[in-house]
């Protein structure tokens, strides 16, 4: 994908910068971001609230595609404040991007709204995916349906649209990968809780490769699961981690002490123990070939763009 415009909402923090990178040499980028930042070699950034339609939304216009990452990290205490932040941030930011589009005479080709695969519920019993996953309850799932539902209301018939319930995005800067490095590198690397409970994951290269695929397949519309095809279990992941980064010692965590940890560092334990089951059959039936499939060579590919240090001690 050469010369085209992409314009990423929320995108100043490492799933948007990584896009960024991709892309940002051979097309022009726009990131609409909170934080007022200096342009790079990879992008333009433009300030917005994620809220109120103001001059930003000029961006859009002949932009060949949106991508929407917007929305208050889920990586805190489901407290009332941070719970109402997390619904706005995202109900806000996809109704303002539906009202800017329609106010265009050249609006986006494709819009590609990020979404969670943590709307299906806890499974450990089979897969989920697009057709035949069940839908959760609680907190998250409830996020997770409103985001959809917002999305799919904004009336936009000439801009095709496309849902990703993103698996746990593993990539060399930044994400979930980091913190589970450093419970390798200090040995606290080993299963968390039962350790049964499925990991669903998808590498950044192939999350960022996956955007260039649905612009350029314009049959694809719809939800689509944004996750490798072969999830494996808490316990399995931790080992393949401990084994690529050349850790033997693993100490598992029981979930009493999860909760515990949980609370001391201002998180919720359900990001960690709550079974995400999901493969991209969509993807896979369309067409789409993902480059890292299998986990082993997956991790060792991210830390092979890592300082030794960063998970050893020496």
């Amino acid at each position: 994908m050469n010369n085209k415009k992409i314009v990423i909402a929320g995108g100043a923090g490492f799933m948007g910068e990584a896009l960024a990178e991709y892309y940002g040499l051979e097309n022009e980028v726009v990131i609409l971001t909170r934080q007022e930042k200096p342009h790079s070699q990879y992008a333009r950034y433009v300030k917005w609230d994620g809220e109120h339609l103001t001059s930003w939304y000029r961006e859009l216009d002949k932009a060949d595609l949106l991508i929407n990452l917007a929305g208050k990290s889920v990586n805190c205490r489901y407290n009332e404040r941070n719970k109402a932040e997390i619904f706005s941030s995202r109900v806000n930011s996809t109704r303002v991007l539906g009202e800017a589009i329609k106010r265009l005479s050249n609006p986006p080709a494709l819009w590609i709204n990020a979404a969670s695969a943590t709307i299906y519920r806890h499974a450990e019993d089979r897969p989920m995916d697009e057709r035949n996953g069940d839908i959760g309850t609680g907190f998250s799932v409830e996020v997770c349906k409103l985001w959809e539902k917002t999305f799919y209301e904004q009336e936009t018939p000439h801009t095709r649209k496309v849902a990703l319930r993103t698996a746990i995005v593993l990539g060399p800067k930044g994400g979930a990968l980091m913190p589970m490095l450093n419970l390798v590198k200090f040995a606290l690397g080993g299963r968390q809780g039962s350790g049964h409970q499925m990991f669903s994951w998808v590498h950044i290269e192939d999350f960022c490769r996956l955007a260039k695929w649905l612009y350029e397949t314009p049959e694809a519309q719809g939800t689509y699961n944004c996750s490798a095809p072969q999830p494996v279990t808490n316990e399995t992941f931790m080992r393949t981690l401990r084994q690529a980064a050349g850790r033997r010692i693993g100490l598992p965590a029981p979930e009493w002490l999860l909760r515990m940890g949980a609370v001391m560092i201002g998180t919720e334990i359900e990001l960690i123990i709550k079974s995400r089951w999901v493969i991209p059959a969509r993807l896979v039936q369309e067409g789409f070939r993902f480059r890292h499939a299998q986990l082993r060579p997956a991790l060792e590919d991210i830390l092979s763009e890592l300082p030794r240090r960063r998970y050893h001690l020496f």
